[in-house]
This record gives structure tokens, C-alpha cells and sequence, in this order.
């Protein structure tokens, strides 16, 4: 599908006030749509601090008070919106949960966490989301009139099967809301955004909160697009911002027509080659 469209990601400032969280994330949708986006994306946990022990007094269910606010604001802005995520309480579990709307407010996707942040680096950091969340076991893509979008969760981004069944399935465009740290953060976040994008031929787009040095988890911001040659076509620093990027559908397939390394072409190739062994 040629064409193009305008992406906007919010670096959301998050505070442990969830009001006050929810009010700015509103403002600066309103904002993002002023300017021409077409759909619009949150960071990981916006309206709650990022932290095992905070998941559970933040969570709630859904539909709830902060996916009420994003359904006001999709319609009221006729934007699709891609709401980050937010810890979902549902059955006496708790999930790291998108939700994802259309310019009416509908509610056309929904995202659990698959693949939970536990990780343990010996002197810098340790993380073990598991502590207290479960994960999700769906993956999760949506339809638009501009083009099929694929929908992770930070450490998603670290599975390279997950964005390649995205792209085996037709998406054009793949939204990772996320929060890196410090530690993993300058390592790998725009490495892995570069490499799904350059893997699968098509858009990248990653958005973490703003950076808060005095917050128990610091989250190393630098909200980015990447295209699908690869390269880092829209990108911030570590405070509050909002990342556009116009996304070049025509790019996608000018890519793969001179580089095919397409999703059909290697599954073409294995099956040759598992025929040979035959």
C-alpha cells in the first residue's frame, strides 16, 4: 500500500500522581494531532512509575479510568492511538497491557506483555518483572487505512521471530512502547530498533517515557523511528518530547525491490533447501 502518514511519539514525563499523568498524556496527544499525526503512541507504564512494586497499587482494569482517557482522546483528536501501556489487573493477575484505538474510540487491539523483563547483570542491574506480572500469550497487530501495525512491549523488541511473523503477516509498521534503563538502554535500544527494522524491511518505531534521575528505575528516553534501510530517521534526547516521523510506505517496497530479502523470499529459499535434503 503506497502512501504516507504522519507518526507521532510521545516521551512522556511520568509522576507517580496518575492524574497527573493521565492530563499530560491528553495534552500532549491534542498537541501531537495539531500537528498532523495520524496516530499517535505512548510509552511503556504512562500513567504509573515503572517498578514491581508499583504495578500492583497502579494497576486496573480494563476498560478503567486511564483507557477511558485514551478513548476521549482518540475520538476527540480522530486519531488512531497506540496507548503504550499501562498495568492491567484482570482475574487476580496483573499484565503490562496496550490498548490500542481508531478515530472513534473502539477499541482495536489489545496487548499483553509476552515476553517479561527479567534480567540480572551483576552489578548494575536486576529486574524481574515476573515478581509480580504475567504474561501475555497473543501477538497483536491492528488494520488501519494506511497500513497493518504490529505491537510489542520493550523486551518484545528482543525477539526477532515475534517482529518477523509481524512482517510474514503484512505489517508495514512495527510500535514498540518501552522503557530501557541506563544500563541497557545506550547498549542496545537503537541496535535492536535498527535491527527488527533492517531484519523485516520496514518501519521501527520505539517510545520510552522521559528520563526522571531521581525515579527508583531511570528510563534512558531517546524515543526513535527507524526506516527500512535501517537507519535512524527521527529521534530525541532523555526529557519530555514528542518524536514525528512521516512514514514513507512507498520506502518499504522501493527497499525490498533492491534488497529482497523478504519474509516470502527466505521461506522460498528453506524450502528449497529442506527439499534437497530430501
Amino acid at each position: 500500500m503506497a502512501g504516507s502518514f504522519r507518526l507521532a511519539l510521545v516521551q512522556l514525563a511520568v509522576t507517580a500522581s496518575k492524574s497527573d499523568n493521565l492530563a499530560r498524556a491528553a495534552r500532549l496527544i491534542k498537541e501531537a494531532a495539531s500537528k498532523g499525526a495520524n496516530i499517535v503512541a505512548l510509552p511503556e507504564c504512562f500513567n504509573s512509575p515503572y517498578g514491581t512494586s508499583y504495578f500492583p497499587e497502579y494497576a486496573e482494569p480494563i476498560p478503567g479510568p486511564s483507557t477511558e482517557t485514551l478513548v476521549n482522546a482518540a475520538k476527540e483528536n480522530n486519531i488512531y492511538l497506540v496507548g503504550g501501556s499501562i498495568p492491567e489487573e484482570d482475574g487476580g493477575k496483573i499484565y503490562n497491557t496496550c490498548t490500542v484505538y481508531n478515530p472513534n474510540g473502539d477499541l482495536i487491539a489489545k496487548h499483553r506483555k509476552v515476553h517479561l523483563f527479567d534480567i540480572d547483570v551483576p552489578g548494575k542491574i536486576r529486574f524481574q518483572e515476573s515478581e509480580t506480572l504475567s504474561p501475555g500469550n497473543n501477538f497483536s497487530f491492528f488494520d488501519t487505512p494506511l497500513c497493518r501495525i504490529g505491537i510489542g512491549i520493550c523486551y518484545d523488541i528482543r525477539f526477532a521471530e515475534m517482529a518477523q511473523i509481524y512482517a510474514k503477516n503484512g505489517c508495514k509498521l512495527l510500535i514498540y512502547p518501552g522503557a530501557f534503563n541506563m544500563t541497557t538502554g545506550p547498549a542496545h535500544w537503537e541496535l535492536l530498533t535498527r535491527a527488527r527494522a533492517l531484519d523485516n524491511q520496514l518501519y521501527v518505531a520505539t517510545v520510552s517515557p522521559a528520563r526522571d534521575e531521581n525515579a527508583s528505575y531511570v528510563a534512558w528516553g531517546h524515543s526513535s523511528a527507524v526506516s527500512p534501510w535501517g537507519e535512524v530517521v527521527a529521534t530525541t534526547g532523555h526529557e519530555e518530547n514528542i518524536v514525528y516521523v512521516d512514514i514513507d510506505l512507498g520506502l518499504i517496497d522501493q527497499v525490498r525491490g533492491q534488497v529482497p530479502i523478504t519474509v516470502q523470499r527466505r521461506n522460498d529459499l528453506y524450502e528449497v533447501s529442506e527439499k534437497k535434503k530430501e
